[in-house]
Protein backbone atom coordinates (compact mmCIF):
# COMPACT_ATOMS: atom_id res chain seq x y z
CA UNK A 1 0.00 0.00 0.00
CA UNK A 2 1.08 3.02 -0.39
CA UNK A 3 2.51 5.67 2.40
CA UNK A 4 -0.55 7.85 2.26
CA UNK A 5 -3.23 6.01 3.57
CA UNK A 6 -6.83 6.75 2.84
CA UNK A 7 -10.14 5.40 4.40
CA UNK A 8 -13.77 6.16 3.30
CA UNK A 9 -16.34 5.77 6.27
CA UNK A 10 -20.27 5.31 5.48
CA UNK A 11 -22.45 6.82 7.97
CA UNK A 12 -19.29 8.97 9.57
CA UNK A 13 -21.44 12.33 10.79
CA UNK A 14 -22.02 10.97 13.99
CA UNK A 15 -21.75 7.88 16.39
CA UNK A 16 -19.54 4.70 15.62
CA UNK A 17 -19.03 6.12 12.00
CA UNK A 18 -17.69 9.17 13.13
CA UNK A 19 -15.86 7.77 16.08
CA UNK A 20 -14.04 5.37 13.21
CA UNK A 21 -12.92 8.35 11.43
CA UNK A 22 -11.86 10.22 14.45
CA UNK A 23 -9.84 7.31 15.63
CA UNK A 24 -8.28 6.62 11.62
CA UNK A 25 -7.08 10.50 11.19
CA UNK A 26 -5.40 9.81 14.68
CA UNK A 27 -3.42 7.26 13.15
CA UNK A 28 -2.65 9.47 10.26
CA UNK A 29 -5.19 8.24 7.42
CA UNK A 30 -6.54 10.68 5.29
CA UNK A 31 -10.67 10.26 5.40
CA UNK A 32 -13.31 10.79 3.36
CA UNK A 33 -16.64 10.52 5.51
CA UNK A 34 -20.15 10.06 3.88
CA UNK A 35 -23.49 11.46 5.40
CA UNK A 36 -26.81 10.07 3.87
CA UNK A 37 -28.81 13.52 4.91
CA UNK A 38 -27.58 17.35 6.42
CA UNK A 39 -24.03 17.63 6.09
CA UNK A 40 -23.65 19.59 9.47
CA UNK A 41 -23.04 16.65 11.44
CA UNK A 42 -20.22 15.55 8.69
CA UNK A 43 -18.85 18.70 8.25
CA UNK A 44 -18.41 19.27 11.97
CA UNK A 45 -16.37 15.89 12.09
CA UNK A 46 -14.53 17.01 9.38
CA UNK A 47 -13.49 20.42 11.53
CA UNK A 48 -12.70 18.67 14.35
CA UNK A 49 -10.38 16.09 12.31
CA UNK A 50 -8.72 19.42 10.63
CA UNK A 51 -8.27 20.93 14.10
CA UNK A 52 -6.42 17.89 15.43
CA UNK A 53 -3.91 17.90 12.47
CA UNK A 54 -6.05 15.32 10.37
CA UNK A 55 -6.84 15.65 6.34
CA UNK A 56 -10.52 14.93 6.03
CA UNK A 57 -13.43 16.23 3.63
CA UNK A 58 -16.80 14.93 3.36
CA UNK A 59 -19.46 13.65 0.71
CA UNK A 60 -23.29 12.73 0.13
CA UNK A 61 -24.25 8.83 0.34
CA UNK A 62 -27.57 7.38 0.80
CA UNK A 63 -26.55 3.42 1.00
CA UNK A 64 -29.94 2.50 0.42
CA UNK A 65 -29.78 3.65 -3.35
CA UNK A 66 -27.49 1.41 -4.81
CA UNK A 67 -28.37 3.03 -8.21
CA UNK A 68 -26.47 6.36 -7.22
CA UNK A 69 -23.42 4.25 -6.31
CA UNK A 70 -22.20 4.73 -10.16
CA UNK A 71 -22.66 8.39 -9.65
CA UNK A 72 -20.88 8.41 -6.23
CA UNK A 73 -18.16 6.30 -7.47
CA UNK A 74 -17.05 8.69 -10.39
CA UNK A 75 -17.53 11.87 -7.49
CA UNK A 76 -15.65 9.87 -5.09
CA UNK A 77 -12.68 9.02 -7.38
CA UNK A 78 -12.52 12.98 -9.06
CA UNK A 79 -12.13 14.48 -5.52
CA UNK A 80 -9.85 12.14 -4.33
CA UNK A 81 -7.40 13.27 -7.71
CA UNK A 82 -8.19 16.51 -6.94
CA UNK A 83 -7.62 16.57 -3.54
CA UNK A 84 -4.58 14.01 -2.46
CA UNK A 85 -3.20 12.99 -6.05
CA UNK A 86 -4.89 9.60 -6.24
CA UNK A 87 -7.82 7.24 -7.36
CA UNK A 88 -7.03 4.46 -4.56
CA UNK A 89 -8.55 4.07 -1.52
CA UNK A 90 -6.56 1.67 1.05
CA UNK A 91 -9.82 1.19 3.78
CA UNK A 92 -13.50 0.91 3.59
CA UNK A 93 -15.33 0.81 6.80
CA UNK A 94 -18.91 -0.33 6.05
CA UNK A 95 -20.79 1.15 8.84
CA UNK A 96 -23.69 2.92 7.17
CA UNK A 97 -26.79 0.97 8.10
CA UNK A 98 -30.28 1.21 10.06
CA UNK A 99 -32.13 0.08 12.60
CA UNK A 100 -35.68 -0.91 12.81
CA UNK A 101 -37.20 -3.21 15.49
CA UNK A 102 -40.79 -5.00 15.78
CA UNK A 103 -41.80 -8.30 16.79
CA UNK A 104 -42.27 -10.84 14.27
CA UNK A 105 -46.51 -9.67 13.94
CA UNK A 106 -45.48 -6.03 13.86
CA UNK A 107 -42.68 -6.35 11.03
CA UNK A 108 -44.44 -4.77 7.74
CA UNK A 109 -42.63 -5.52 4.53
CA UNK A 110 -41.80 -1.95 3.91
CA UNK A 111 -39.09 -2.03 7.07
CA UNK A 112 -38.26 -5.38 6.08
CA UNK A 113 -37.13 -4.47 2.75
CA UNK A 114 -35.40 -1.22 4.25
CA UNK A 115 -33.37 -2.89 6.88
CA UNK A 116 -32.26 -5.58 4.27
CA UNK A 117 -32.14 -2.98 1.53
CA UNK A 118 -30.25 -0.98 3.58
CA UNK A 119 -27.40 -2.78 5.64
CA UNK A 120 -27.14 -5.82 3.48
CA UNK A 121 -28.18 -4.68 -0.32
CA UNK A 122 -26.53 -1.40 0.05
CA UNK A 123 -23.88 -2.53 1.15
CA UNK A 124 -23.11 -5.20 -1.28
CA UNK A 125 -23.08 -3.10 -4.16
CA UNK A 126 -21.53 0.02 -2.68
CA UNK A 127 -18.46 -2.54 -2.14
CA UNK A 128 -19.03 -4.15 -5.87
CA UNK A 129 -18.74 -0.60 -6.93
CA UNK A 130 -15.31 0.57 -4.34
CA UNK A 131 -13.21 -2.94 -4.67
CA UNK A 132 -11.83 -1.95 -7.99
CA UNK A 133 -10.99 1.37 -7.00
CA UNK A 134 -9.16 -0.43 -3.31
CA UNK A 135 -5.51 -0.79 -3.51
CA UNK A 136 -3.89 -4.09 -3.44
CA UNK A 137 -3.12 -4.80 -0.07
CA UNK A 138 -5.88 -2.69 1.26
CA UNK A 139 -8.56 -3.29 3.67
CA UNK A 140 -12.36 -3.53 4.09
CA UNK A 141 -14.10 -3.26 7.21
CA UNK A 142 -17.87 -4.04 7.76
CA UNK A 143 -20.13 -3.25 10.50
CA UNK A 144 -22.18 -5.93 12.18
CA UNK A 145 -23.83 -6.53 15.43
CA UNK A 146 -23.07 -8.60 18.92
CA UNK A 147 -27.00 -9.30 17.63
CA UNK A 148 -26.11 -11.67 15.50
CA UNK A 149 -24.60 -13.92 18.60
CA UNK A 150 -27.35 -13.22 21.38
CA UNK A 151 -30.85 -12.92 20.71
CA UNK A 152 -33.50 -9.89 22.49
CA UNK A 153 -37.30 -9.90 21.12
CA UNK A 154 -38.07 -7.53 18.14
CA UNK A 155 -34.61 -7.43 16.76
CA UNK A 156 -35.24 -10.51 14.24
CA UNK A 157 -34.58 -8.53 11.03
CA UNK A 158 -31.99 -6.08 11.75
CA UNK A 159 -29.46 -9.04 13.39
CA UNK A 160 -30.71 -11.03 10.21
CA UNK A 161 -29.76 -8.33 7.69
CA UNK A 162 -26.10 -7.91 9.88
CA UNK A 163 -25.84 -11.61 9.37
CA UNK A 164 -26.09 -11.96 6.07
CA UNK A 165 -22.97 -8.98 6.39
CA UNK A 166 -20.87 -11.31 8.04
CA UNK A 167 -21.17 -14.26 5.64
CA UNK A 168 -20.68 -11.60 2.97
CA UNK A 169 -17.54 -10.71 4.56
CA UNK A 170 -15.72 -14.09 4.79
CA UNK A 171 -17.04 -14.76 1.24
CA UNK A 172 -15.32 -11.52 -0.01
CA UNK A 173 -12.14 -12.05 1.88
CA UNK A 174 -11.53 -15.01 -0.43
CA UNK A 175 -12.24 -13.02 -3.52
CA UNK A 176 -10.08 -10.46 -2.54
CA UNK A 177 -7.73 -11.88 -0.39
CA UNK A 178 -5.89 -12.67 -4.20
CA UNK A 179 -5.51 -8.98 -3.98
CA UNK A 180 -3.82 -9.23 -0.32
CA UNK A 181 -6.71 -7.20 0.57
CA UNK A 182 -8.27 -8.40 4.20
CA UNK A 183 -11.84 -7.94 4.95
CA UNK A 184 -13.09 -8.71 8.30
CA UNK A 185 -16.79 -7.70 10.54
CA UNK A 186 -16.56 -5.57 13.89
CA UNK A 187 -19.47 -6.58 15.63
CA UNK A 188 -19.81 -3.66 18.23
CA UNK A 189 -22.15 -4.82 21.22
CA UNK A 190 -24.23 -2.33 23.23
CA UNK A 191 -23.14 1.71 23.48
CA UNK A 192 -23.67 4.65 24.15
CA UNK A 193 -24.40 6.36 20.44
CA UNK A 194 -27.53 7.43 19.40
CA UNK A 195 -28.02 4.05 17.67
CA UNK A 196 -32.28 3.46 18.45
CA UNK A 197 -33.08 7.03 19.44
CA UNK A 198 -30.42 6.82 21.51
CA UNK A 199 -32.02 4.20 23.76
CA UNK A 200 -28.94 2.98 25.59
CA UNK A 201 -27.37 6.47 25.51
CA UNK A 202 -30.00 8.07 27.34
CA UNK A 203 -32.09 5.51 29.81
CA UNK A 204 -30.74 4.84 32.46
CA UNK A 205 -32.39 1.76 33.58
CA UNK A 206 -31.78 0.25 29.96
CA UNK A 207 -27.80 1.24 30.23
CA UNK A 208 -27.96 -0.39 33.64
CA UNK A 209 -29.84 -3.55 32.91
CA UNK A 210 -27.43 -4.22 29.98
CA UNK A 211 -23.99 -3.17 32.29
CA UNK A 212 -25.64 -5.73 35.15
CA UNK A 213 -25.25 -8.24 32.27
CA UNK A 214 -21.90 -7.28 31.00
CA UNK A 215 -18.71 -8.85 31.90
CA UNK A 216 -16.93 -5.14 32.18
CA UNK A 217 -19.60 -4.17 34.05
CA UNK A 218 -21.22 -1.04 31.44
CA UNK A 219 -22.41 -0.20 27.84
CA UNK A 220 -19.68 0.74 25.39
CA UNK A 221 -18.50 4.10 24.22
CA UNK A 222 -18.30 4.62 20.71
CA UNK A 223 -15.20 5.68 20.88
CA UNK A 224 -13.96 2.04 21.78
CA UNK A 225 -16.00 0.86 18.78
CA UNK A 226 -13.30 3.38 16.39
CA UNK A 227 -10.59 2.39 18.02
CA UNK A 228 -11.38 -1.48 17.25
CA UNK A 229 -11.78 -0.40 13.74
CA UNK A 230 -8.65 1.46 13.18
CA UNK A 231 -6.80 -1.27 15.26
CA UNK A 232 -8.04 -3.87 12.66
CA UNK A 233 -7.44 -1.18 9.60
CA UNK A 234 -3.59 -1.10 10.80
CA UNK A 235 -1.19 -2.26 8.51
CA UNK A 236 1.20 -2.86 10.83
CA UNK A 237 -1.40 -4.72 13.71
CA UNK A 238 -3.49 -7.91 12.78
CA UNK A 239 -2.04 -7.98 9.59
CA UNK A 240 -2.83 -11.78 9.28
CA UNK A 241 -6.11 -11.82 10.02
CA UNK A 242 -8.61 -11.78 7.94
CA UNK A 243 -12.74 -13.52 7.30
CA UNK A 244 -13.06 -13.02 10.54
CA UNK A 245 -15.94 -11.38 12.77
CA UNK A 246 -14.81 -8.97 15.87
CA UNK A 247 -16.92 -8.05 18.58
CA UNK A 248 -16.30 -5.08 20.29
CA UNK A 249 -18.82 -5.68 23.27
CA UNK A 250 -17.60 -5.73 26.91
CA UNK A 251 -18.55 -9.02 27.07
CA UNK A 252 -21.80 -8.39 26.90
CA UNK A 253 -24.77 -10.71 27.42
CA UNK A 254 -22.53 -13.83 27.37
Amino acid sequence: MSEQRIALVTGASRGIGRSAAFALARRGVKVVLTYREGSAGADEAVRMIEAAGGDAFALPLDISDAESFGAFTAELLDALRRRWGTTKLDILVNNAGIGLFGLLEDVTIESFDALVGTNFRGTFFLVQALAPHIADGGRVINVSTSMTRHVSPGTSVYAASKAAVEAFSRSLAVELGQRNIRVNAVAPGPSATDFNGGAMRDDVELRGTLAARTALGRVGKPEEIGDAIAAIASSADLRWVTAERLEVSGGALL
